[in-house]
């Protein structure tokens, strides 16, 4: 039972048991299994920014934003109105979706793997977007670096804000967590 388990396990999540934990106990020496830093959720949000007013173009967002971490988003609504923006209160502007367990690691595997390197002009990302508590945020322009996103059906490029949350206590930690799952931060 627990080797078909294991098989059906998400690669990056197999990779952080049996190669990433160790290592990471190892560096700072932590002697609860508890207080090794893991991945606990991952927020993908995405903005239709001045196309709010048109209904087709969050449609166009949701079925992008389920394509891509393959669950439905929450459409996400304003929460009062500001007339230099023209936007009104509870009108849609956008979506998000929380990513969690298996979802979430290979959501992380197709970023790092397929996306990322489909972006142009790439360098690797800022090892200064840590918020101070072990999370890490990054910004992607486009949502056409995704294989699952077919350019003919794209009526908008919409960029989004990923956020990667960590059980880390800080920054360095979370870096360490990350580059064991070969997340190509830039070379200084």
């Amino acid at each position: 039972m627990a080797k078909a388990q294991t098989q059906n396990q998400a690669r990056l999540k197999k990779l952080y048991v049996e190669k990433i934990k160790p290592e990471l106990k190892k560096q700072y020496g932590y002697t609860s299994e508890f207080a090794i830093p893991k991945l606990s959720k991952i927020v993908v949000n995405m903005g239709v920014g001045e196309n709010a007013q048109d209904s087709k173009k969050i449609q166009g967002a949701v079925t992008d934003m389920t394509a891509i971490t393959g669950q439905k988003p929450l459409v996400t609504k304003s929460r009062k109105a500001i007339a230099a923006f023209k936007l009104r209160e509870d009108l849609p502007i956008g979506c998000k979706v929380t990513l969690r367990g298996e979802r979430m690691y290979e959501f992380l595997d197709r970023l790092i793997t397929i996306a990322m390197p489909r972006i142009r002009d790439f360098r690797g990302v800022s090892e200064r977007s840590f918020d101070g508590n072990g999370n890490y945020a990054l910004g992607l322009k486009e949502q056409i670096i995704f294989p699952e996103i077919n350019f003919d059906k794209v009526d908008a490029i919409r960029g989004m804000d990923i956020i990667i949350c960590t059980t880390a206590k800080t920054d360095d930690e979370a870096k360490s967590l990350l580059k064991g799952f070969s997340m190509p931060f830039r070379l200084k």
